[in-house]
Formats: structure tokens, C-alpha cells, sequence
């Protein structure tokens, strides 16, 4: 038994896994050496996947990917995977439909998260809706693709849910921003009764003065519930004279309030430093989307994209993470909302 636990989870004992190199490190979390672990042209008629979310799912894999058609229009696709690392995909897009059945698919679809909620799955994604705004799904069997009701107004980005309820109300972050490159965006925590109307939207955490996550943050994956709170693994922005640069960053909210963040790592965990995350249709980018996590063993694997052109595999051990996080901690007036303490 480790120093935390994860909970609420299942056992993964055939999730993906690499043990760290023997070398010193400074932070807990190591790159898969076969990385990328999607390449260029996976499919016929896409040109590149990457910013994806994937989920344990009868004892294999199985993902919602972003894939950028060649005329350059994202859509999600569907892959399934054995071992979490060799992926086969579907070369239709994802088929959405409306509660009668009829075709109901987006304008464009982008950056997907996939949770499972009790015992329905839910996309979660970026669309079009006359500005940048959430589109979300609910599957049983990943054969029927129901869409449900907008969650929010434009103009918002990377929703993450919860993969829980929390005082019986499902839990979604979320980042309000625009509907270009947005130079700024916080994190905000929205909840609802019934999955269709959403509110007390709460303020979760700003961007920081630490030069990394100086422009903006948003979420990644959906959160891990441990023993020691929600473990959230972010992005945040930096902006440079050559363009922004996106690190993953990680943060632990409260287990019975997740709008308040407990700790807060100042530094990144991970940036821009591997071929595929420098070079790419948008290079510097290491933006997470999900991870498999085991609650026997405290393993974790992060799965991110990587210069808008790769998928890339990271893997770290919970006691170990959710130690730096602690040991680097910096959380300050502005990750607390107006008026509240």
C-alpha cells in the first residue's frame, strides 16, 4: 500500500507502462521512449491526430481522437487499442446523433476528453456554435452517439467532467475564453442536477506569475480522485517572441469542494523538449487530454498531444507526483474566488 490512494477507480493491471529511466530526475515523470506513440497520416484521409482522450473499456482501450482531415477541418474519430499504445481507428468520424435519432453531427469538433460517469460515457469536445463553445455526447456501447444539450454559451474551451458526482451534482471545469488564439482564460467549476442545466459556476485557480502558465491555463485531464483530493493535470501558456508554449502543469483540489485548490505546483511537469513536442504543426505544445491510472499499483499514464501533430505517452507513480506537487506548492489570493475564503 502507498502513501496515497487513488479511489473510486478500477484496477488497470494491463495498463500501458515503462519504468523510469535510472537516471536522476527532478521532476517524477518520464517521457515513453517509443514516442510518439501516434504518428502522421493514421488513417485514410487524416492527416494528423493528437490532443485525444482514451479509457480502459472491456479489457482493452478505447478512444475519441482529434483528428484534422486533410482539408484541414478537425473531426473525432474512434480508435480501440490492446495495449493502450498500438491504436486502430475507425476511418468514418464518430456518427453523432440527436435524441430521435437523426444525424446531428458539428460544424467541426476538436480536443476530446472522454469520462465515464457511472455507467455512461461521455465526449466532451470544442465546436462551433456561432463562436468556440462545448459540445458534449453520451454512449453506452460506443456504437450510438447521443448528443445532449450544450452545457454553456460560447465562448468557452477545454470542459473537463468529473468522473463522479460530488453532493449528488456532476462537476464540469471549463475555461471561458474566445474564439481565436485566446491570450487569457482561468479555470471555473460549474455544476448541474441533470447533466443539462449548469451552474454556481465557481472560480478554480488563474493563471500565475511563474513564467510557464503566465498567459493562460485550462484544463487537460479529467481529475484523479486520491486520497489527498482531486489530482488535476492542466495546461498552462507562455507566451514568447516565437509564439506561445504550452507545459502540463499539475494542482489538487478538494475532494468535497474541488473549487478550492489545496495545492499547486509552481513548476511545470512536463514542457516542450522531445522532437515531437518542438516541431509540428503548432510547435511546443504538450497538452493533456487523459490518463489510465491503476489503484492497485499508483501507476499513471499520461496520454498528450504533442505539437498539435503527435500523441505522446508520460508516466509517473502517484505517492511521487503528489509529492512534488506538495513540496513545490504555491497557491496564492488569485486561485481563490471574490469574496470567498
Amino acid at each position: 500500500m502507498g502513501k496515497y490512494e487513488i479511489l473510486n477507480a478500477p484496477a488497470v493491471s494491463n495498463m500501458p507502462w515503462q519504468d523510469a529511466p535510472a537516471d536522476e530526475r527532478d521532476i517524477p515523470i518520464w517521457r515513453y521512449t517509443e514516442n510518439p506513440v501516434i504518428g502522421r497520416n493514421p488513417v485514410r484521409g487524416v492527416a494528423r491526430i493528437f490532443n485525444s482522450a482514451v479509457i480502459p473499456y472491456e479489457g482493452a482501450f478505447i478512444g475519441v481522437f482529434r483528428g484534422e482531415q486533410k482539408d484541414g477541418i478537425p473531426y473525432i474519430y474512434l480508435g480501440r487499442s490492446e495495449d493502450g499504445i498500438h491504436w486502430k481507428f475507425e476511418e468514418n468520424k464518430i456518427p453523432f446523433e440527436d435524441e430521435n435519432g437523426e444525424a446531428f453531427m458539428p460544424r467541426y469538433a476538436y480536443d476530446p476528453r472522454l469520462v465515464k460517469v457511472e455507467d455512461t460515457y461521455y465526449i466532451i469536445w470544442c465546436q462551433d456554435f456561432y463562436g468556440a463553445a462545448i459540445g458534449m455526447a453520451k454512449t453506452k456501447d460506443f456504437k450510438k452517439f447521443v448528443r445532449i444539450e450544450n452545457p454553456f454559451l460560447p465562448f468557452n474551451r477545454n470542459a473537463v467532467l468529473f468522473p463522479r458526482k460530488v453532493h449528488d451534482r456532476y462537476l464540469m471545469l471549463s475555461r471561458p475564453s474566445d474564439s481565436g488564439h485566446t491570450p487569457f482564460g482561468d479555470i471555473f467549476l460549474s455544476e448541474s442536477p441533470d447533466m443539462e442545466y449548469w451552474g454556481h459556476h465557481r472560480h478554480v485557480m488563474s493563471k500565475s506569475a511563474e513564467w510557464w502558465e503566465s498567459l493562460k491555463i485550462g484544463g487537460g485531464a479529467a481529475p484523479i480522485e486520491t486520497s489527498e483530493g482531486w489530482l488535476l493535470f492542466y495546461h498552462g501558456v507562455s507566451g514568447t517572441c516565437n509564439g506561445y508554449v504550452y507545459s502540463i502543469g499539475g494542482a489538487i483540489l478538494d475532494i468535497d469542494d474541488p473549487s478550492k485548490v489545496k495545492y499547486r505546483c509552481s513548476t511545470f511537469l512536463l514542457t516542450p523538449e522531445e522532437w515531437y513536442e518542438e516541431r509540428g504543426f503548432v510547435p511546443n505544445v504538450c497538452f493533456p487530454c487523459a490518463t489510465i491510472h491503476d489503484k492497485d499499483t499508483g501507476r499513471i499514464a499520461i496520454y498528450y498531444g504533442a505539437a498539435d501533430s503527435y500523441v505522446g505517452l508520460a508516466f509517473t507513480k502517484l505517492d511521487e507526483i503528489v509529492d512534488y506537487i506538495k513540496e513545490h506548492s504555491c497557491v496564492t489570493e488569485d486561485d481563490t474566488e471574490i469574496g470567498r475564503r
